[in-house]
């Protein structure tokens, strides 16, 4: 689905915040050409963002000062960051494509589901999945979660969680956990698409973080209808 133009300026004004930088300086960098930097000698983690066109460097001078020659494209790889960060013990994180909507398909279930709002069932799926998985959804950060459970044995077992926590007051970011005995059955999507439409509702723009590499993530971002916006690379600094 295409985003409202409106949309655009809102994620570009959450991620502003959430960089520290100027209300308007996504919008002012795609008018110049030139790219966003914010020397911060403090920070913990360098973050190249960029979005609708527009990009970011946030990290210590010198990592900046190396960058000024990079195009775009090679920055984005988690490589590069690597690299620029050697001497200030860069490792860790990596790079995530970047989905948006603010308006999605509902999808409806097949038959009658049960779906709790509540966090032990959130956690006890968490128990059931590879650590991995676990890591790279980071349920624990989205506060806003809703676990589709199963009756078996005359207990309530968790199959899938869709989840979301808000930015800077304006974007839902999203996350989907499902129990690895539970996939390819369509729980993922459909536990996203409550998450999603939670989201809306809350007033929320929606926003879909996925490893590059995790090919299942970036394909759920789509089946649930985002659209590509951009890419997010972080290198931790030690």
């Amino acid at each position: 689905m295409t985003l409202d133009p409106g949309s655009a300026a809102i994620i570009q004004l959450a991620w502003a915040r959430r960089l520290g930088l100027d209300d308007d300086a996504f919008g002012d960098a795609l008018a110049s050409g030139e790219r966003i930097v914010r020397a911060d000698e403090s920070c913990r983690t360098v973050e190249f963002v960029r979005i609708f066109g527009s990009s970011a460097l946030v990290g210590p001078q010198s990592v900046i000062d190396a960058a000024a020659g990079i195009p775009d494209e090679e920055m984005a790889q988690h490589v590069t960051l690597l690299k620029l960060t050697r001497e200030h013990g860069g490792h860790g994180l990596g790079a995530s494509a970047l989905f948006f909507a603010d308006d999605l398909p509902l999808q409806q279930p097949s038959e009658e589901l049960t779906v709790s709002h509540g966090n032990p069932e959130a956690i006890e799926l968490e128990g059931r999945c590879p650590p991995d998985d676990v890591n790279e959804v980071g349920l624990s950060d989205l506060e806003n979660r809703y676990t589709i459970v199963h009756e078996l044995d005359g207990r309530r077992v968790p199959l899938a969680c869709g989840a979301y926590g808000e930015w800077e007051g304006l974007l839902g970011n999203m996350g989907v956990l499902v129990d690895p005995e539970w996939r390819r059955r369509g729980l993922g999507s459909l536990a996203g698409s409550i998450a999603a439409h939670e989201a809306l509702a809350a007033g929320l723009t929606l926003q879909w973080r996925a490893d590059v590499s995790n090919t299942g993530c970036l394909a759920l971002a789509r089946k649930l209808g985002l659209s590509a916006g951009g890419i997010q690379t972080s290198v931790n600094l030690r």
